[in-house]
């Protein structure tokens, strides 16, 4: 996480499985690829955050239930991990709203994948199912296309900014996405196989 002067303000700059919770007169700033961020926030306490997470399964049948896969888990546990944050700060569940960004198509070409979903179609199925459980209202969006977005969430009024990149720049984000994926993947064949090193942290 590292802050910048935003005009008169600072910006916190979240990277790939970060989040950042506050209610502070900051801007909130990440670059999407075929990730995508939440932004959420409880106006009655003025507390909000942003998360910026991929799921770690580049393609899904499109009938299949996310809850049930390694990915899903790991998209519940980004999305917990910035609810439970702002709770723990003194936000209500019941007033946090949501507006959510990126997954745009960069990663994988739509029309090869058949009867599946490519990765930035993934994360967005899963974030607006997530919401829709949860109940948690969703306001805005911006989710989906071939471009990669820069966004800058704005604490003092809850606005957020959006900048499309041009398709030089998004061809570079999503050699970035492919890596942290890959990483993903690797550390999931190894829990399911077993190898590596148990850690026990009391």
């Amino acid at each position: 996480m590292n802050r910048h002067n935003f005009k008169d303000r600072s910006k916190i700059y979240i990277e790939q499985c970060m989040f950042h919770v506050t209610s502070d007169d900051v801007v909130i700033s990440t670059l999407l690829g075929s990730c995508v961020s939440a932004c959420l926030y409880d106006p009655t306490t003025g507390i909000a955050g942003m998360n910026h997470f991929m799921l770690s399964n580049d393609r899904y049948a499109r009938d299949m239930p996310f809850s049930i896969t390694e990915a899903g888990r790991y998209g519940i546990h980004a999305m917990e991990l910035l609810i439970n944050e702002m709770l723990r700060r003194g936000a209500r569940r019941s007033n946090i709203t949501a507006k959510v960004f990126g997954g745009a198509s960069i990663m994988t070409d739509p029309s090869k994948v058949g009867n599946f979903h490519c990765v930035g179609a993934v994360n967005c199925r899963f974030v607006m199912e997530f919401l829709d459980v949860e109940g948690i209202p969703l306001v805005a969006a911006d989710l989906g296309g071939h471009e990669g977005r820069v966004i800058y969430f704005d604490i003092r009024d809850f606005s957020v900014f959006v900048r499309k990149i041009r398709k030089q720049m998004s061809q570079a984000i999503a050699e970035r996405d492919r890596k942290v994926w890959k990483d993903s993947v690797e550390k999931q064949k190894i829990m399911k196989t077993g190898d590596g090193v148990d850690l026990w942290l009391s």
